[in-house]
């Protein structure tokens, strides 16, 4: 059995207690009846007390059936009636949802919780028997005279009658009026409603009058407001078609002799608001609008009745509202206007959209950097638009210069050139960066260069740099330099490139001298491609253009593929232009060229040909002179007489099907397999790219007779490719290894390359040397060349030893062992480390010597040698003896050495940075390992380990950052300048502002901290403020405060009497209201506290002038707002139902007395059967005496 406390009823208490926050003692009896105390907030132990007679008292349930329209007061609103009934009995009432025709609703608790919440159901269902529904139908036109004006006739019904009335509102087309409350006064109600129907019915007439559309909406006036005016002076109801209707005529219905007035004042009204327009240029209208509305809002605020209007692309301003406010706006606009005509001026240029975004600049930098220092605004059009006109506007001289500026802008653009980079593709990825970094950082250092790098899949070394000329030739030398570096880090050398300024044109190499003529022979191998470069100029009409290029570029990316990776350009889609750019090597170029006007005039024959010779009924091209000059100055041609023209026939193309695998094979090492056919037919073959869905299907564009020709020969090709054949080799067990070894990616790469032969080797373990070949026969035989070539290699293979420290294996590895692979694939060989030693260091243990024998003797003693490298040191490299020595040199230059720099030791920290952040960067920077000695050694050595060439860039950054940390801490000290001011603590609160607005304001503008006293330090001045920064910002910052204290000072305060009543109206939601009068006045209102002495005391503390200004406001706005209050409090007396007559006592919640823990030992034990010493919670409580008896 559980322990007291221990049970499930303690948990359920515990759980009780956690959810409603009241206090649980519990008491377990004699008898095994357990007794529970309950403490705390009312509210808690009512929740308490429902969750505990729910949980641990029998329950019970039970129906009680009252009408469905009544449910719903039981529920009340929101449903809290019906929580209120469920934590005052401590039951859990379910009621039927409206869907369900059932009336039943269900009890559950104890017998005396549901006894009482069945009683209180019936009572509200009792109450709402009294009441009573009805509707009566009144005619729309009616439902003013029943309402009143401002709805006060319909509201003093509703007061004598205590009934709810429910007019429809104008805008709802319905016409019955809804009566809520008890029999005899809603038939009261009734009965007046109708009386005032009968009579306006027999009394009044009506008359039509005609009021422009444009003017009704200022007979209705706002919110209604003018048509109440009206219908309470006259009594007349003035009734206004639909704002979706075109009728004009507007009904009044009244008594006769009332008509005459009422229609005077509609036509007063419709009459009292005016429209009018002011001619301002619209480019003015953002400048007569000003910054965020301001210039605006100096009018609106003086004159808020009258609506202003811009419309975009209209030279006019249309003002609306009344006459007399309408013309003073009026004036003051056509005088600004008239000050900016006379004072501004604007002027478009035509500028070249493509140029645009070179105007605007990065982040709009340039466009910005114009705009402020000339005092103009500039409008380029978005890119949508492929619009050239640019709009200046602002100050004359200032808009002349901005235009001179945007020209000059444009001119140096118009100029600007493309250069080609011949860079290594195996170095593209490195310049580009992980996600490309590096390249965003290059671009964000010349944003106006377009940097381009060949893809991947075409294997070019050209990398394109287009922009400004001399933006250009700075991004080609920073590139330059970085290509150096990364030749230098492979090589590792030092190389030195002449000086931006400097008119040298030597590079200087420093290091080993295998290092120094590897790095010559690569920058004189670019020098060399640079100055093969050449570019040419080709034009070709633009019409022709999209045809050359292909669908997805197939076209010229074949032409580009074929001759070398050359680069062809052609212009912008839409400029009008003819000219195509041709950039490679010379020779590469010329042959592109050719290729390019050879397919250029294949297009114009097909063209011609469909155009004109089709429809004419030529079955073959011929024909006079004039047709043929015809045909071609129709294609945008301009030529002279070519007879030639004459005999030739329109382009053809064939399509045929090969096995991708088949593809290398027949375009041959280098394309000369494919350039072979395409020089003995003169037709050109095209290849899918990688992204082409049909990976199968080869193109064959040309003359007919010349497609035929090579699609013959392709076909005989794929034909012995097809033809597949089994073959034969001898291959020495010991070779191998060398082709299935990283999972046979020798093998794989022959099957590439060789049209997909599949070479077989035996089984490991078995001493047979014989190879199978299974392919087509020509793959098979060049697979088996190549293979010899392999074995040849191998046989000439030496193995050196190369002893490095193992400590150092993983630096010369480099990351992701990237050294160890370039260097692997510059001299072809292979590398191998070897396996970590887990525990490097000697043995110090002696060497035994028996029988006189020195340790110098035997095995033992060799190993012993501390001269002699150790296993765990040796790297083995494998290939051809010259490689593998040069392969052996390059490995001894990258094993890292040390050097140690001089830095104070109280710049370590922050050489170090947050979290190391600071070093982390220059170890990553400089490819070097840098460390700092321990805090508590106190030394002002910092050594830097890493590669030779490394070391003196990464020393030199070190330095550098050094005095930059040198500047900084001067600088703070400068910083650390302290000034004090005495001001009366009185005014602080309003040197801080609003939420500390002004205090920042003054930091943010004069760069300096500012700190108060703290008000709870009574040792502490309290009217000292400090301010801390540069002497000269903490002395404006001063004079800052000093200024805000002698405005302080001029100020005023003055006590009005405000009736408390009206407060929160002044205040408003969320102290809007007084915010707005505080900020149109410039004056602080503070209202008295709650329990203040005197709850009308209202201060205003400003300027005198202000200060009478504000009090007289708001004390218009008491008298206004003190008319509702008092109209609303006699409402509320007449609506509010008879008090009780019996004040009730306060309640004061559960008390318990005489507790069986409270007794002393000498009394007598409490009897457990009592109700009086033990009462339950559902015991009965004396009556409250109600006005319709006492309950049943």
């Amino acid at each position: 059995m559980n322990q007291f406390g221990e049970g499930e009823q303690a948990k359920i208490c515990l759980e009780i207690m956690q959810r409603t926050g009241a206090h649980l003692e519990l008491s377990l009896a004699k008898d095994q009846g357990l007794s529970i105390m309950v403490s705390g907030k009312l509210d808690a132990v009512m929740k308490a007390r429902k969750d505990i007679v729910a949980r641990l008292q029998t329950q019970a349930s039970a129906t009680v059936a009252i009408p469905k329209e009544h449910h719903r007061f039981v529920i009340g609103k929101n449903g809290e009636k019906l929580q209120d009934l469920e934590l005052k009995t401590a039951t859990k009432i379910q009621i039927p949802r409206p869907d369900d025709p059932s009336n039943q609703i269900k009890i559950t608790g104890t017998k005396e919780g549901i006894e009482k919440a069945r009683h209180e159901v019936l009572l509200i269902s009792a109450e709402q028997d009294k009441r009573a529904v009805e509707r009566l139908e009144v005619e729309k036109a009616f439902h003013p005279f029943i309402a009143g004006p401002y709805n006060r006739l319909v509201g003093e019904i509703m007061q004598e009658t205590g009934t709810r009335i429910n007019i429809p509102p104008p805008s709802v087309n319905r016409t019955e009026i809804v009566f809520t409350g008890e029999k005899e006064q809603l038939a009261q109600a009734v009965a007046r409603i109708k009386k005032i129907y009968e009579e306006k019915k027999k009394k009044t007439t009506t008359i039509a009058v005609e009021v422009k559309k444009s003017q009704h909406k200022y007979v209705i006036g706002p919110k209604g407001n003018s048509l109440q005016e009206i219908l309470e002076r006259t009594g007349v109801s003035v009734e206004i078609p639909p704002s979706d209707s075109i009728s004009e005529t507007v009904i009044l219905r009244g008594e006769p002799e009332k008509l005459g007035q009422a229609l005077t004042e509609v036509y007063a009204k419709a009459n009292s608001f005016t429209v009018s327009s002011v001619a301002a240029p619209s480019w003015l209208h953002r400048f007569i609008i000003g910054k965020k509305g301001q210039n605006l809002a100096k009018i609106t605020q003086q004159m808020p009745k009258v609506h202003i209007e811009f419309t975009e692309g209209e030279d006019k301003i249309t003002l609306e509202g009344p006459t007399e406010d309408v013309n003073v706006a009026q004036e003051q606009i056509e005088g600004m206007v008239k000050d900016l005509i006379n004072r501004m001026d604007y002027v478009e240029i035509n500028i070249d959209h493509k140029f645009h975004r070179h105007l605007i600049g990065k982040s709009g930098a340039n466009i910005n950097r114009i705009k402020d220092q000339y005092k103009v605004s500039v409008r380029i059009p978005p890119d949508s638009e492929k619009s050239n006109l640019i709009r200046i506007e602002g100050d004359p001289q200032g808009v002349q210069q901005a235009k001179r500026e945007l020209l000059e802008l444009a001119s140096r653009m118009e100029n600007e050139r493309t250069k080609d980079l011949i860079i290594e593709q195996r170095f593209h990825r490195t310049i580009i960066g992980q996600k490309g970094e590096r390249i965003r950082e290059i671009r964000d250092k010349f944003p106006e260069v377009i940097i381009n790098f060949p893809d991947p899949a075409q294997k070019s070394d050209i990398v394109q740099l287009r922009g400004p000329k001399n933006e250009v030739e700075k991004c080609t030398k920073y590139m330059q330099k970085m290509v150096a570096d990364l030749i230098r880090e492979e090589s590792n050398t030092k190389i030195d490139l002449p000086a931006e300024n400097s008119n040298s044109e030597t590079i200087i190499i420093t290091g080993k001298r295998a290092n120094c003529e590897a790095a010559r022979s690569r920058i004189l191998s670019i020098q060399k491609d640079l100055a093969n470069i050449a570019e040419v100029e080709v034009s070709i009409p633009a019409k022709l253009h999209n045809s050359l290029i292909g669908t997805k570029g197939r076209l010229i990316r074949s032409i580009m593929e074929e001759c070398g990776g050359v680069h062809i350009h052609f212009p912008v889609e839409g400029s009008g232009s003819d000219t195509v750019v041709i950039r490679g090597p010379s020779s590469d170029v010329e042959k592109a060229k050719k290729q390019l006007l050879h397919l250029a005039e294949e297009k114009v024959r097909k063209q011609l040909y469909n155009i004109l010779l089709m429809p004419l009924g030529f079955a073959v091209p011929g024909g006079p002179f004039q047709v043929q000059m015809l045909m071609y100055t129709a294609c945008g041609v301009r030529l002279t007489e070519r007879d030639w023209f004459l005999q030739q026939t329109k382009s053809f193309t064939v399509d045929i099907r090969a096995k991708p695998e088949y593809h290398k094979f027949l375009i041959g090492k280098g394309g000369g397999k494919i350039r072979k056919v395409r020089d003995s037919t003169g037709a050109r073959v095209i290849f899918p790219a990688a992204e082409d869905k049909d990976q199968d299907l080869i193109t064959i564009i040309g003359k007919e007779d010349a497609v035929r020709e090579a699609q013959k020969e392709l076909e005989a090709l794929i034909q012995n490719l097809d033809n597949v054949v089994e073959d034969s080799m001898l291959v020495d067990p010991k070779h191998h290894r060398h082709f299935v070894i990283r999972r046979g990616q020798v093998l794989r790469e022959i099957a590439e390359e060789y049209g997909g032969v599949m070479v077989s080797f035996p089984r490991s373990g078995t001493q047979s040397d014989k190879v199978t070949l299974k392919g087509a026969k020509d793959c098979v035989e060049a697979a088996k060349k190549r293979i010899q070539e392999i074995i040849e290699d191998l046989e000439a293979q030496v193995t050196l030893e190369c002893a490095i420290p193992q400590k150092f294996h993983r630096s010369v590895m480099g990351p992701k062992g990237s050294r160890i692979q370039q260097i692997t694939r510059d001299f072809n060989v292979q590398i191998k480390f070897p396996d970590r030693e887990e525990n490097p260091v000697h043995s110090v243990e002696p060497v035994v010597q028996e029988n006189g024998d020195e340790a110098g003797e035997g095995r033992e003693a060799k190993d012993s040698d501390p001269g002699s490298p150790r296993r765990c040191d040796i790297i083995i490299i494998s290939g051809r003896k010259e490689k593998c020595e040069a392969a052996k040199e390059a490995l001894e230059a990258l094993v890292p050495v040390t050097i140690e720099v001089e830095v104070p030791f109280d710049l370590h920290r922050y050489v170090i940075g947050q979290k190391g952040s600071g070093i982390r960067k220059m170890m990553d920077e400089f490819e070097v390992n840098i460390h700092v000695p321990a805090p508590e050694l106190q030394s002002d050595i910092i050594a830097i380990t890493g590669l030779a060439a490394n070391l003196d860039r990464a020393k030199a950054g070190l330095l550098e950052r050094v005095k930059e940390l040198q500047a900084e801490q001067e600088d703070r000290a400068l910083r650390s300048f302290k000034l004090s001011v005495t001001v009366d603590p009185k005014y602080h609160p309003k040197i801080i502002g609003r939420k500390g607005a002004v205090i920042t304001q003054i930091r943010l503008e004069h760069d300096v901290n500012i700190q108060f006293p703290d008000k709870d330090d009574g040792n502490q001045p309290q009217d000292q403020i400090t301010i801390t920064g540069y002497e000269k910002n903490t002395e404006a910052a001063r004079d800052a405060i000093l200024r805000i204290v002698g405005e302080l000072e001029q100020m005023v305060s003055e006590d009005v009497p405000l009736d408390h009543r009206v407060h929160a109206r002044i205040i408003g939601a969320r102290g809007k209201a007084i915010r707005k009068i505080m900020d149109e006045f410039k004056v602080d209102i503070r209202f008295p506290q709650s329990g203040a002495p005197d709850p009308n005391c209202v201060t205003v503390t400003g300027l005198p002038e202000n200060v009478e200004e504000a009090i007289d406001h708001i004390l218009n706005l008491e008298e206004e707002y003190l008319a509702d209050v008092v109209d609303s409090e006699v409402m509320q007396v007449y609506m509010k139902p008879p008090a009780h007559e019996e004040a009730k006592a306060p309640s004061r919640g559960f008390v318990v007395r005489d507790a069986p823990w409270t007794a002393s030992s000498s009394e007598k034990a409490p009897d457990m059967s009592s109700s009086e010493e033990f009462p339950s919670f559902g015991a009965q409580v004396a009556p409250k005496t109600l006005p319709w008896g006492p309950k049943r």
